[in-house]
């Protein structure tokens, strides 16, 4: 009798292991997990491509430093990602600006977030988007926040950048205004061939 029901139960765990396989797969499958993200991103779309225009930052000495700005952005991982590189130039054409940022999508929180590389500092930030762009800050001590509110529509892109102290009116320090200029295969462009 004890052998007729442990062969009884070695063929019902036979019988359900690959349902139960085939459940994992689908549960932990990439494709479970890449599909929204690649979807979820198609809301950024729009941004892709080459673009440049004019750009005002305020230095620490208070003065206002012009500079030509431009982005290139592109799809990367299949679309799961966007990757975004900024520079600006001076007018005998050095960079003096240079930046780099990777927006992806949490599937878990919901929410954008944006790595970004900039002039020695790096950082994880909330990017939280509108119909018409998107803003994200940046903690920048007791009380205070920067704020990033973009505008990208109809092939053009408005950034603004404001200090926020708590109690105070907000401060510009920094805005640009680019048009698109083209597309961009960048950075998929030049991937190493298997052969």
């Amino acid at each position: 009798m004890y052998r007729r029901k442990l062969s009884e139960w070695t063929w019902l765990i036979l019988a359900l292991l690959p349902a139960s396989v085939a459940w994992g797969q689908d549960r932990y499958s990439p494709e479970a997990l890449l599909g929204p993200q690649r979807e979820a991103m198609k809301k950024l779309a729009h941004i892709d491509g080459v673009w440049r225009g004019p750009a005002w930052t305020i230095l620490s000495n208070g003065k206002k430093h012009d500079i030509t700005q431009t982005e290139r952005i592109g799809p990367f991982l299949d679309g799961t990602l966007k990757v975004i590189e900024g520079r600006g130039y001076e007018p005998d054409g050095k960079v003096s600006f240079n930046a780099m940022g990777i927006i992806s999508y949490d599937l878990q929180k919901k929410q954008y977030t944006m790595r970004s590389y900039a002039q020695g500092y790096s950082g994880d930030f909330v990017l939280n988007m509108n119909d018409n762009g998107y803003t994200w800050e940046v903690p920048a001590g007791p009380g205070t926040t920067i704020r990033y509110t973009a505008t990208v529509k109809d092939g053009a892109w408005k950034e603004v950048g404001d200090r926020m102290v708590k109690g105070k009116e907000p401060v510009r320090f920094f805005e640009m205004e680019l048009k698109r200029i083209g597309d961009s295969n960048w950075p998929v462009a030049g991937t190493i061939a298997p052969k």
